[in-house]
Formats: C-alpha cells, structure tokens, sequence
C-alpha cells in the first residue's frame, strides 16, 4: 500500500509539473519575444508559485507555525485556485488559437513584414536615391560615365536634394513589427491570464464578503401543529484556518441572528486548525442567539485538529455537542452523531445511540456532517437530515467529482421517506475562492401537514 500511495503521489506530482510547464510555455515563452526581464520574472513566477501551493498544504496539515502556515496560505492556496482557471482558460485558447491566426492573415495578406527575406526589404530611401533605371533596363543606350576631374582624384558625391544624405549612405530600416505568432500568442495569453484573475478575483470576493442566507420550507409528515414554522438556521464548512479568521467568524454569527431562528445548527468541517491557535477566531460563536439554543456535531476536519479538545471549546462557547446522542424538542427530535472521519480514532457515527430507543410516532431530524450516511438515517427513521461536506463542489468543474462521490451534491432530496438537505457551507477549504457553488447559511422552516 505504501508503494501504491508513493507512486500515486509521484504521478500527481508529474502531471502538476507537465501541466505547469505547458501554462508557462504558452502564457511566457511564447508570449515574449526572446530572453529578458518578462521571461525571467515569468519563469520564476510559474517555477515558485506551485512549491508554495504545496508548501501551504504541508504546513496546514503538519501543524507548523501558525504564522508560518499565514504566511504560506494567501499565495499558496490562491496560486491553487488560479493555476486550475488559467488551465482551463488555456484549453479553450488552443481551440481559438488557429482561428485567430486565420482572421489575422486573412487581415494582413501574404507575409508579415518582419518575415519577408531580407533581400526583398530595399530600404526606401535607397531606392529613391539610385535615381533612374540604368538605360540598359529601360531598352536604350547606354550613356558615357562623365570624365574624372583632371586631378586624378574623384570628385565627392553631391547629396541629394531634400534627403540630408548622400545617394551612396544606406537609410537603416525601420524596426520590424512582431511576428504573427507572437502577436496571436500575446492576444490569447493576454485573454488567458484575464479570464483566469477575473475568476479567481470574483470566487474569492464571494466568499471573504460572507454567506448569503438561502430558505428552504421542509413539510414533515409527523411534525404537529404546534411546531409548524419551527425554523432551523443550518451552518456547515465555515473552515476557520490560516485565512478565514475572527472576522469571518463575526459575519457568520451576525448573519445567523439577524435571521432569528428558533435553533442554530452547526454541523461540522467548524475549524482547520488547533484550539490554540484558532480559539480566538472561533470566539464569536458564543454571541450565536436561538431560542432553541445552537448544537454542533463534528465534521471530518474536526478530526484533522483535534475533535475532543474543539466539542469540549465549542460547549464552553456554548454550543450544545450532540456526539451520537438526542435532544428533544417540542414537536421533534434532534439527533447528531459524529462524523465518519471519527471511526479511525473509535469514534465514528452510532445511530443505534443516537436514535435506537426513540419513539418513531415523533418526528425527527438528524445533524450528520457528510451525506453518504443518508442510508443509515433511513433505516432508523429518520425525517431529515442535515448535512454540509460537499462545498457543492466548491470550485467548478470540482463539482463533476463531488457529485460522484456523494449521494446529494447541495440542495434537497428524498431517500424513501427520509429527506437530505445539503448545504453548499459558509466557508471554503484551501483557495478562499468558490466558484459556480456559492456559500451559503439555510434557514430551514418545518412545515406540518396537519397544518
């Protein structure tokens, strides 16, 4: 197994450099015109850029330095999001690059000037100065040369009037426009590198602005009257880490509250980092208003960071943790059970403790961090669930693959009679940056039937 996992690791690290080194053949030697200062600052831009991104997923999941994982994050994680548009945006310029080139020639005609021989570039004012065609190029006789001065010395050649020059003194030509190819490769590289920032650019101020709030009306056929309107504020991925700080924190807590719902749902994927370094960020938390009160359950980075020492912070921020146990509630029950991360340290999900001994007759909805559980909950009952995990997808096309790897990618679906929401989480995983997969906190209201 170790063998496999190494030469996986290696293949990945040749495809990343193979595709590095096509970005910088493009978008930097084929863009400049020979050796110089745009070359070098290209080539050390895509020669260092990757050894940060993957300098910056060593550091995170090492645990160096907290400053030093800071530092490493911004351009490392950015560089990761950026290097995958300008990829992609390179792919649809190979398909424009022929076409261009056409429309180009198409425009200019034959050859451009800096490729024609350098025997056909007759300098003009050469041309001007010979003067007339010899008489044996125009069909008549050929005129005697006038007779040397009787010194024997040769008399010096008059300039020719208007051009300063003598007719013999050769006009140096005017410096040759870039090639064809250089032009259409800095027309492309240029919309390449543009299209790719603006990505980015946008992806990221998505999410360092906040999650906007997303509603959702969930009728519950169990749910009594009484409960009708019960509104569940649904927060998952809010990834507290070397980016996303006290701040973000602050954006989330006052996007919940302003909200005003009846309980907060915190499930999973909180933080990526240890409690002592990310305790003052995740401080805010305790200002979280409910009437019902705020629960969390843990998430697979719960267990990259430290799960026990975070439930244990998070209830004295209070938070209630549900690990694989109930509340009940007025008109439901509210389980929760640990993530399945969790099951390498002993402590994966147990639904037969979270939701063995209930009573069925009552409805329930379950906090479980990844989606994939969705068949448990269905073989104990369960009304709906609430997951996060999947980031929809976080960066697109991503959501190709986060769609074959869960049940449900973001949104509601049903299991039999067990429903599954999905939420797209608040924060992001590595690249602050989403795209085509926005954040968001869901305001979940339980509708009853009988109502």
């Amino acid at each position: 197994m170790v063998v496999i996992a190494v030469l996986v690791g290696l293949l990945v690290l040749a495809a990343f450099a193979a595709l590095h080194w096509f970005a910088w053949r493009r978008l930097v030697r084929d863009t400049t015109a020979g050796p110089g200062p745009a070359r070098r600052a290209g080539t050390v831009l895509f020669a260092v850029a990757p050894v940060l991104t993957f300098a910056a997923l060593l550091a995170e999941r090492a645990g160096a330095p907290f400053l030093l994982q800071r530092i490493l994050a911004w351009p490392g994680f950015l560089w990761l999001a950026l290097s995958l548009y300008l990829l992609l945006a390179l792919l649809v310029g190979e398909l424009a690059r022929p076409l261009l080139r056409r429309w180009v020639e198409s425009r200019g005609g034959g050859t451009a000037p800096a490729e024609r021989p350098a025997a056909e570039q007759r300098p003009v004012a050469v041309a001007a100065a010979a003067g007339p065609k010899p008489a044996s190029e125009e069909g008549t006789s050929v005129e005697p040369a006038p007779e040397e001065p009787a010194s024997g010395r040769p008399e010096p050649e008059q300039p020719t009037p208007g051009t300063g020059a003598t007719a013999s003194t050769p006009t140096p030509p005017a410096a040759s426009a870039p090639s064809r190819r250089l032009f259409v490769s800095r027309i492309v590289g240029g919309a390449v590198a543009t299209a790719a920032v603006g990505t980015v650019g946008y992806g990221a101020h998505g999410v360092l602005s906040g999650p906007k709030v997303k509603r959702l009306t969930v009728p519950l056929a169990k749910l009594p009257r009484a409960a009708h309107g019960f509104r569940i504020a649904v927060v998952s991925d809010v990834h507290l880490g070397p980016i996303l700080g006290r701040g973000f924190t602050q954006r989330v807590v006052d996007t919940i509250n302003a909200t005003q719902p009846d309980l907060v749902a915190v499930v999973g994927d909180l933080v990526d980092g240890s409690v002592e370094n990310l305790g003052p960020a995740a401080a805010p938390l305790a200002g979280l208003r409910a009437r019902h009160g705020a629960y969390f359950v843990t998430g697979n980075h719960e267990y990259f960071s430290g799960a026990d020492q975070w439930v244990d912070h998070v209830r004295e921020l209070g938070l209630r943790p549900l690990r694989n146990a109930r509340a009940e509630l007025p008109g439901f029950d509210l389980a929760g059970v640990d993530d399945v991360a969790g099951e390498d340290e002993g402590a994966g999900p147990d639904f037969a403790a979270a939701l063995g001994d209930r009573d069925r007759a009552r409805a329930s909805v379950l906090l479980a961090h990844q989606p994939v559980v969705i068949h448990d909950a269905v073989e104990h009952g369960v009304d709906l669930q609430l997951s996060g995990h999947t980031h929809g997808g976080q960066l697109w096309p991503g959501n190709l693959v986060a769609d074959l790897a869960n049940p449900t990618l973001a949104g509601l679906e049903r299991y039999g009679d067990t429903q599954l929401y999905v939420s797209r989480g608040a924060g992001a995983w590595g690249p602050p940056v989403r795209v085509g997969a926005p954040s968001d906190i869901t305001v979940v209201e339980l509708a009853s039937r009988q109502a």
